[in-house]
């Protein structure tokens, strides 16, 4: 990956989540890709993540204080479940609020990725940053929507694929050890454990393994409706 086309001053962000990819990429460049000019590491926090994704962040924590580099938690303008069950929200059509709470969010309504994604964009473009995004190379369709021209993608760059990610991590002693499983034996894609994108395989998996976030799926389940076609219940038993 090379950085010739920037100046030697501008600041270097790796925007993290501490998933496999960009846990991979942020250890690639402190590591072996020899990039000691990164200024920072950013983290959107929705507060709705699994604990072991905040375990993986706190064992990091550290390495980045020894050396030198700026860790920013970035964080939603409100909390995640008032956005969910109380902000208002108003019809596209009359401008007047017809509901309150945005619901679920994943599908045709992702609010908080967007929220996310925009709180990252405003942070870097504020700093006239050159941002490291960890998108592995065989996540085609996803570079493919990518259009900033500050953002970066140095996995698809190396040609780091998924598993090579995860398989990487692992070999810094990463686990993502959660109620005795790991996320990503059980799980296809360890995003906010209330994801309504989560497949039914996933879900079933949170039910057989994971009872705590198993509950709280329920408890949201009953107020907001259906998460998936069928409910929850059922898809637990199919």
């Amino acid at each position: 990956m090379s950085n010739s086309n920037q100046p030697e001053s501008q600041w270097l962000i790796a925007s993290v989540s501490w998933g496999k990819d960009s846990l991979a990429m942020l250890h690639l460049l402190l590591d072996e890709k020899n990039t000691p000019d990164l200024n920072e590491v950013v983290f959107f926090d929705t507060g709705m993540e699994f604990e072991a994704i905040y375990r993986e962040r706190d064992r990091m924590l550290p390495v980045l204080a020894s050396m030198g580099i700026e860790y920013t938690e970035l964080k939603p303008k409100e909390p995640f479940l008032h956005k969910m069950f109380v902000h208002p929200v108003k019809s596209r059509e009359t401008g007047e609020i017809h509901k309150y709470g945005y619901g679920w969010c994943g599908g045709a309504c992702r609010w908080g990725t967007t929220e996310k994604t925009a709180a990252l964009d405003r942070y870097a473009e504020g700093k006239g940053a050159i941002v490291y995004v960890g998108i592995a190379a065989d996540e085609e369709k996803r570079l493919a929507k990518q259009h900033k021209p500050y953002k970066r993608f140095p996995l698809a760059d190396w040609g780091y694929t998924e598993a090579d990610c995860l398989e990487y991590c692992r070999a810094y002693g990463a686990t993502w050890e959660q109620d005795g499983v790991c996320l990503y034996d059980v799980l296809d894609r360890v995003s906010c454990w209330c994801c309504r994108n989560k497949n039914q395989r996933e879900l079933r998996a949170i039910h057989d393994h994971l009872p705590r976030y198993w509950q709280q799926l329920l408890a949201l389940e009953s107020r907001l409706g259906t998460m998936k076609s069928k409910p929850l219940p059922e898809i637990a038993g199919a």
